[in-house]
């Protein structure tokens, strides 16, 4: 991805404006015991289009600006989604995105990871958090809508940013066939030499030649 000054700006309006639906939207939505999180599947679609830097580092972004909205633990979500967008960037590097199941597996994946890992350093940090067995159905049920948000989110963000893109296969001009290449360098083949006026097989007759049908010399000697 090529970073320029409106690709950034882009960039910013997208995370800001996925911080807010999440904050004033899905957050009141409960859908199989749980709320949608659009956050990792926007930072896994930057990271898979960008890489592991930018991933990472607007990862980091959206999680402290996600702590500021909610008035949170300051750097909790921030870890999470960094690690999130660090992760989607490195699939992005190491492996190659043929179909549109790849980023929807994979944000569904990292969805999962970042509700269990929101909760387990929010427990380490000593904050006092409700922990029962609902908390594994919570995080399941989060990894399986991300999956599905992500058909729609990743196309739309690529669309967004698709002018920063930089294509990693150039096209390349197919290979004649050496049959086809040389009968075009000689001059055709079987129907040009019909339109001609020659037919296919036989020999062109130069001027001077000793080689003369029959009916020219009055039979064969």
């Amino acid at each position: 991805m090529i970073l320029t000054r409106w690709i950034n700006l882009r960039i910013g309006l997208i995370v800001l404006l996925s911080v807010l639906l999440q904050v004033a939207f899905f957050s009141y939505f409960r859908i199989f015991g749980a709320s949608p999180d659009i956050l990792p599947v926007v930072i896994t679609a930057i990271g898979l289009l960008g890489g592991a830097v930018v991933g990472a580092v607007v990862g980091f972004s959206a999680g402290l600006l996600l702590d500021i909205s909610l008035l949170e633990t300051l750097g909790v979500s921030s870890l999470v989604l960094l690690f999130v967008g660090y992760v989607a960037g490195r699939y992005r590097e190491s492996f190659e995105i043929d179909s549109a199941f790849a980023p929807a597996a994979l944000a569904g994946g990292l969805a999962f990871l970042a509700a269990a890992g929101f909760i387990s350093i929010e427990l380490t940090l000593g904050v006092d958090t409700p922990v029962s067995g609902a908390i594994v159905g919570d995080a399941i049920a989060k990894g399986f809508l991300a999956f599905c948000l992500a058909y729609p989110i990743y196309p739309l963000i690529r669309l967004c940013l698709r002018s920063a893109l930089v294509l990693e296969e150039p096209r390349t001009s197919r290979r004649r066939h050496p049959g086809k290449a040389r009968s075009s360098r000689s001059g055709g083949g079987p129907r040009e030499g019909l339109l001609r006026g020659r037919r296919p097989g036989t020999r062109r007759r130069l001027p001077g030649s000793r080689v003369r049908r029959a009916s020219e010399v009055g039979g064969v000697r």
